[in-house]
């Protein structure tokens, strides 16, 4: 049965990126489809078009009942329901990550801090906090010029592990193109053919 998919491209860049050309050919790989425009099971999030920061209100809005809310709080949340949707209706989520100056790109960081909501996507308990989404499996494709993973400059695959376990997604892989200022082609066949092999 094919898998709802989430895509989100995190680079900046429409246009000559190497994390969304990775990002095409994991879909493709993923579907056994070419037209990843028009399948309807893959759901694209580009996060080049812009993301909302959380502000005072949103932060009010969040930790008002649900019940209680004004419809202005309804409504500055109504960002974030709509991505949290999207990201519990997948079963694989596939990122598109390059790393802008030993970190994460900001787009992407304030589309986690849209998604990341207790009682949505993780709860409290008495042991600690619990992640909601469970069974699901994220690819995270890791573009860099010189930052390279497994590195002490690595600052963010610890971080991703991290806050993606905490709200359940525990199953993640890396496809590492990191340092392509190193060696370009090598680097970009090595992501290739681990792509071929999932």
């Amino acid at each position: 049965m094919t898998k709802n998919i989430l895509r989100l491209d995190a680079s900046m860049r429409k246009t000559g990126s190497y994390s969304r050309g990775l990002a095409d050919k994991l879909i493709k790989q993923l579907t056994g489809e070419q037209n990843i425009e028009k399948n309807n099971k893959v759901t694209i999030r580009d996060l080049a078009d812009g993301m909302p920061l959380i502000d005072e209100n949103w932060i009010k809005a969040n930790f008002t009942a649900a019940n209680e809310r004004t419809p202005e709080q309804n409504k500055c949340l109504a960002t974030s329901d709509i991505l949290v949707d999207e990201l519990k209706s997948a079963d694989v989520i596939v990122i598109g990550l390059p790393i802008y100056n030993f970190s994460v790109p900001a787009a992407f960081k304030a589309w986690l801090d849209q998604v990341v909501r207790s009682k949505f996507t993780f709860t409290y308990t008495d042991n600690g906090p619990v992640g909601l989404l469970n069974n699901k499996k994220a690819y995270i494709l890791i573009v860099s010029g010189g930052t390279q993973l497994d590195t002490k400059l690595d600052f963010i695959s610890d971080y991703l592990r991290h806050i993606l376990g905490f709200i359940g997604i525990s199953d993640v892989s890396f496809i590492d193109s990191s340092g392509l200022g190193r060696d370009e082609s090598k680097t970009i066949a090595h992501a290739h053919k681990f792509i071929e092999s999932i």
